[in-house]
C-alpha cells in the first residue's frame, strides 16, 4: 500500500481489528519512509447495483451522494459524522439486502428518510422538501403534519 503522505510503497500495518459489523477491516498503517501513520479499510467486493432514476436512466449506485445528501440536510444540527456514516452504512446495507441488481431512487429516497426521521426531525424535513421536490407551502405543511401526527395547521390558500 502506497503511502499517503510521501507516496512510498515501503508501508506496513500496525493493527488490524474489524469495522462495519465484521463487513470491513479497519488497518492502521506506518510508513517506512517518513514515519507517518494513515487508515485504510478493507471491503468485501460486492456485485454492481444499479439506481433506476425517475427519468428511466441507470447508473452505478455510489454511497457517497447518499452520504452528501446526508450532510447537507444535517448541516448545523448537533449530529457526529460516526452518525451520519452509520446512516450510509445502513441505507448501503438495506440497499444490498433487498437483493436486487437494479433499484429505484425512490426507493433509495424513502430509505434515507425513514432513517433521518429516527435521526433527527429537522434533518429528515430537509431532505424531504428536496427528495420530494415541494411545490408549494401547502405540499411542505403536509409533510410537517405527518410528522407531528397532530391537527392540521392552517393552510395558505393559493
Amino acid at each position: 500500500m502506497r503511502c499517503l503522505f510521501c507516496g512510498s510503497y515501503d508501508t506496513k500495518v500496525v493493527d488490524s481489528r474489524p469495522a462495519d459489523e465484521g463487513y470491513t477491516i479497519r488497518r492502521r498503517r506506518e510508513c517506512g519512509e517518513c514515519c507517518r501513520r494513515f487508515t485504510t479499510y478493507e471491503k468485501i467486493e460486492r456485485l454492481p447495483l444499479m439506481v433506476v432514476k425517475k427519468d428511466g436512466r441507470r447508473e452505478s449506485f455510489n454511497r457517497e451522494k447518499i452520504l452528501n445528501g446526508i450532510i447537507k440536510a444535517t448541516e448545523k444540527r448537533p449530529i457526529s459524522m460516526e452518525e451520519l456514516i452509520g446512516v450510509a452504512d445502513g441505507v448501503e446495507k438495506k440497499l444490498y439486502n433487498i437483493s436486487e441488481k437494479e433499484i429505484s431512487s425512490k426507493t433509495i429516497g424513502e430509505i434515507i428518510m425513514s432513517r433521518l426521521k429516527e435521526l433527527d426531525e429537522v434533518a429528515y424535513v430537509r431532505f424531504a422538501s428536496v427528495y420530494r421536490q415541494f411545490k408549494d407551502i401547502n405540499t411542505f405543511m403536509e409533510e410537517l403534519n405527518k410528522l407531528l401526527d397532530k391537527e392540521p395547521f392552517e393552510t395558505v390558500e393559493e
